[in-house]
């Protein structure tokens, strides 16, 4: 009698990758939330909306400069040790933001806690792929980005429905105790991490800055994210003004951005360890095709409302994939890594909402901040469609070189 072997289990994931996913919630909610309180802080701090809009910037430069910075810094203090001081230090970027007399005040409260929540990015990253296996680290990643898209389905709308009854800056009182949460759930549920035997050296980290895949993985994570973003920013006016809706929607609408973002990162997680190119080439062509669409149709509610949802899942369908391809080509390096994947990502949420700006200062409207995305998100077509090109001689070369035995599990599962 004949039995068939068992198909090995699928491992569990550790429950700190959950708490690290329930902290970037608070992280998420703050980098996002102020796309549905532009008006009204525009009009509390005397500024027009673009000039509010910088504010979203100033977080994403915060994160950009602050992600490998802080990794660099703390690449030898204990994790757990930092991550606690990173989200404290985060949470008090609320508090001086819930508090801040001026628009000044209100930029520097912003780097600030954008500097906290890069550093937090990159060492929770490091920590949750650290604690699985390779062929689990989109998943895992989808785990953190799932506390994101969280953050856009409940947070974001939270956020915007307290700034309509409550005033803006009880957002940023909410967030403030979201954090205290999450700082109570690292200290009851994250473990002790030790350092590796061989201590973090830098200058082989910062070695995989000479791979041009290391590049090219930042240059498609920064467009893909900036053209979503250059959009997403100003999607609150757009609803009233382009569409027409009342801004009591705007919550609403927020929310089911969120919910296609919450979609689109449980299936992007699933199935880009297994697709990494195909989940990038299909997920970012189905945002350039979103995005035309809202510059055509956004004068149509209906239109804008399925569009906000569409844009949200193909985004973060996108999302693990790019998040793990930047791991794999630069392996050797996991800090650096996880800085570098956060930055990058910011760069577009700099770039994005800049670039909207720009587009609306110069008299094309709301609606051409879609135009302005599609055409980021374009560039970044091209660019994962040559990194896909670059990436197969050297696959070739391993599976030439080896011997009739099987190939390494390593090679074969390669980006």
């Amino acid at each position: 009698m004949h039995y068939m072997p068992a198909a090995p289990e699928r491992s569990r994931m550790p429950v700190a990758v959950y708490v690290l996913g329930l902290s970037v919630f608070a992280l998420g909610t703050s980098e996002f939330m102020l796309s549905g309180l532009l008006p009204p802080i525009a009009e509390d701090m005397g500024v027009t909306i673009p000039q509010a809009g910088l504010l979203i910037s100033a977080f994403a430069i915060g994160m950009v400069v602050g992600a490998p910075l802080l990794a660099v810094a703390t690449l030898r203090l204990p994790r757990r040790t930092t991550l606690v001081g990173l989200i404290s230090l985060f949470g008090l970027g609320q508090v001086a933001g819930a508090l801040a007399p001026s628009y000044e005040l209100l930029f520097a409260s912003r780097v600030v806690s954008a500097l906290a929540c890069a550093g937090f990015w990159a060492v929770g990253a490091a920590v949750a792929i650290a604690m699985v296996d390779k062929d689990q680290r989109a998943r895992a990643m989808s785990v953190m980005i799932g506390g994101l898209s969280i953050a856009n389905v409940l947070g974001v709308p939270a956020g915007a429905f307290l700034g309509e009854q409550l005033g803006w800056r009880s957002a940023f009182w909410a967030v403030g105790a979201a954090s205290a949460v999450a700082l109570a759930g690292i200290l009851a549920l994250i473990p002790r991490i030790p350092l590796p035997a061989e201590k973090p050296r830098l200058r082989r980290e910062l070695r995989i800055y000479r791979d041009r895949q290391v590049w090219l993985s930042v240059g498609v994570t920064s467009l893909a994210a900036g053209g979503v973003f250059c959009a997403f920013s100003y999607l609150s006016p757009l609803l009233t003004d382009v569409a027409g809706l009342d801004s009591g929607w705007v919550p609403w609408i927020l929310g089911l951005f969120g919910v296609g973002a919450l979609v689109g990162t449980t299936i992007g997680g699933r199935v880009a360890d297994a697709h990494l190119f195909g989940v990038l080439l299909w997920g970012i062509a189905a945002s350039t095709v979103f995005l035309v669409s809202l510059a055509l149709l956004a004068s149509f509610a209906v239109a804008a409302v399925a569009l906000s949802f569409l844009i949200g899942l193909s985004a973060f369908f996108t999302a693990p994939a790019l998040n793990a391809r930047l791991f794999n080509v630069a392996g050797a390096a996991p800090t650096l890594a996880g800085a570098t994947t956060t930055a990058a990502f910011n760069l577009g949420n700099t770039g994005g909402p800049w670039l909207g700006g720009t587009v609306i200062d110069a008299g094309f409207g709301f609606a051409a901040t879609a135009w302005a995305g599609a055409a980021m998100t374009v560039t970044a077509l091209a660019l994962t469609a040559l990194a896909r090109r670059l990436d197969r001689p050297t696959r070739s070369r391993v599976l030439a070189s080896s011997t009739p035995r099987p190939a390494p599990a390593d090679a074969l599962t390669r980006g």
